[in-house]
């Protein structure tokens, strides 16, 4: 699930001075933030219609439904996206954000004066008004191929619009949620059925599998038919 090729991720405030948001580095991966108990409540947490609307899209998008998985909104990661920034990561509980707020470099980690939640909420907005300008329309009313074309100039850092950041963004925060979204336990809202796993033959809990990777590298688990997940263990 690498770039270039987008659609291919199914295979696999504050003075002195003021904010630099556009060279701002965005937060590392975080792992999951916060459990979905079994029943939980569905809805959405944290994102706005249409924000939903944007993140379901560009999820399918880069998970399309096929013969071996289903669409990434089906295996739940838009779900996933919106737990995590309704919880602890999205707002931001282990970063420090007191400032003043100065041009950081990647290694500097996290340096903007936003949440995660905010960070994610901008650069929607951002990609919304972008897709407005340039195809009259907003990203979920995209045709596949202007999808696939504005994503790759999106995470290249040439679509430019206000003053975010908008490849970081996206390769940074939107990319990494994605990932974990469809790979992390399902406890955290994604990778329902645990799809994902089977598809990729990993066979879950517990972490005794971790001399397997050797072992079964390039191969399915022989579990990995039933995986086993953290509510299977508790």
């Amino acid at each position: 699930m690498v770039l270039p090729t987008i659609g291919a991720a199914s295979r696999a405030e504050a003075a002195e001075p003021k904010p630099q948001i556009a060279q701002a580095q965005p937060p590392a991966a975080a792992a999951p933030s916060s459990a979905a108990a079994p029943g939980a409540a569905t809805g959405h947490q944290f994102l706005s219609l249409d924000e939903v609307a944007f993140t379901e899209a560009l999820v399918d998008h880069m998970w399309p439904k096929d013969q071996l998985s289903p669409s990434g909104t089906e295996l739940g990661i838009a779900t996933f996206i919106d737990r995590q920034l309704a919880g602890a990561f999205g707002q931001g509980d282990r970063l420090y954000a007191q400032g003043p707020f100065r041009m950081g470099k990647p290694q500097h980690g996290y340096q903007l004066p936003l949440t995660p939640a905010q960070y994610y909420r901008a650069g929607a907005s951002a990609i919304a008004t972008a897709c407005q300008k340039r195809f009259g329309r907003s990203f979920e009313r995209l045709a596949a191929a202007d999808r696939e074309q504005f994503l790759q100039e999106l995470a290249s850092g040439k679509v430019k619009e206000g003053p975010l950041d908008l490849a970081a963004w996206f390769n940074g925060l939107a990319y990494p949620l994605f990932v974990q979204g469809a790979f992390a336990d399902p406890v955290y809202g994604g990778n329902r059925d645990k799809a994902a796993w089977k598809m990729i033959g990993y066979p879950g809990l517990p972490a005794v599998y971790n001399q397997d990777v050797v072992r079964f590298r390039g191969k399915a688990h022989p579990r990995s038919a039933n995986p086993q997940s953290i509510q299977d263990f508790s």
